[in-house]
C-alpha cells in the first residue's frame, strides 16, 4: 500500500529486489549524477528533530511525568533516538516533574534482530543481520546507520533490546484488536509480544506505567492479515448449521 501511496502523490517510485540497505546504497551511488538529496535514515538532520515531537507530546499528555517504560519497534531507530533526545532536553530546561527517565525498550523480530544481538553481546555497534526476513517491514533493517545511538539510548536509560518470535506477530496483532479495538501493524505487534515477555519475567512490574507506540495500521499489511472467509451462497438455502459451526 505504501508504494502505491507514494506513486499516487506523484513521486517517481522504483521497486528494488532487495532490502532497505540496498535502497540506501542506490541513493548514495546515484545522488550526484541524479542531483538527489539523500533523505534516508540519519543522512539528514531533520528526522530526529521531527521524531522528538513524540517524546514532547507524550510528556505533555502525561503532565510532564514520564512513564516508567516505553516500548518502541526499532528499525532505523530514529523514533527511539528522537524521543530520548527530547527527554534529555526537557530535563535540561526543567520542564519535567521528576528527573527519572523511562526505560527504553528496543523491539525487533527474530527475523531481523541486529540491535538485540549487539545489546546481548555488549557491543556498541551492530553487525549486519544476514538473511533478514520479517513481515514487519518497518523493522526489516539489517544494518541500521544509527545503531550506536540506539544502543547508547537503551543502555543509558536502563532499558533493554529484545526480539520476539516472528511466527507470533499475527497472534499479537489479533490480540491488540480483540482486546483494545486497535488495528496495529506487525511492528507494534512485536511490542505487544515484548510487553508480554517482559511482564512475565517481572522486568516490567504490575504497578508501572508503560507506553507502547503504535507506528502503523494493520490495513497496510494485507499479507499479514489475509484470511479465507466462509461464504454464504444466496443461490442455495441458507445452511444455518454450517454457519453455527464456522
Amino acid at each position: 500500500v505504501n508504494q502505491y501511496e507514494a506513486a499516487l502523490a506523484g513521486a517517481k517510485t522504483f521497486l528494488v529486489n532487495g532490502l532497505i540497505t540496498d535502497c540506501g546504497r542506490i541513493v548514495r551511488e546515484g545522488k550526484s549524477r541524479m542531483d538527489w538529496f539523500d533523505l534516508s535514515t540519519l543522512k539528514e538532520p531533520y528526522r530526529i528533530e521531527g521524531k522528538k515531537t513524540m517524546g514532547l507530546e507524550l510528556a505533555e499528555q502525561l503532565r510532564w511525568q514520564l512513564p516508567d517504560v516505553i516500548l518502541y519497534p526499532t528499525g532505523g531507530g530514529t523514533g527511539l533516538i528522537g524521543m530520548w533526545k527530547a527527554f534529555q532536553e526537557l530535563a535540561a530546561i526543567g520542564w519535567l516533574e521528576s528527573p527519572k527517565m523511562p526505560r527504553m525498550v528496543s523491539v525487533q523480530s527474530t527475523g531481523c534482530a541486529p540491535i538485540t544481538r549487539a545489546f546481548e553481546r555488549g557491543e556498541r555497534f551492530a553487525e549486519p543481520f544476514a538473511g533478514a526476513e520479517t513481515v514487519a517491514r518497518g523493522i526489516r533493517v539489517p544494518a541500521a546507520v544509527g545503531d550506536f545511538m540506539i544502543l547508547d539510548a537503551v543502555r543509558a536509560s536502563g532499558g533493554v533490546a529484545i526480539s520476539v518470535e516472528e511466527s507470533r506477530l499475527g497472534e499479537w496483532m489479533q490480540l491488540a484488536v480483540s482486546r483494545e479495538g486497535i488495528s496495529v501493524c506487525p511492528e507494534t505487534a512485536a511490542c505487544v509480544g515484548a510487553l508480554e515477555q517482559l511482564a512475565k519475567t517481572n522486568w516490567i512490574k504490575p504497578h508501572e506505567r508503560v507506553v507502547v507506540f503504535n507506528t502503523g495500521a494493520a490495513q497496510k499489511y494485507l499479507e499479514a492479515i489475509a484470511t479465507t472467509l466462509p461464504r454464504i451462497d444466496l443461490g442455495q438455502p441458507i445452511d444455518w448449521d454450517a454457519i453455527e459451526r464456522a
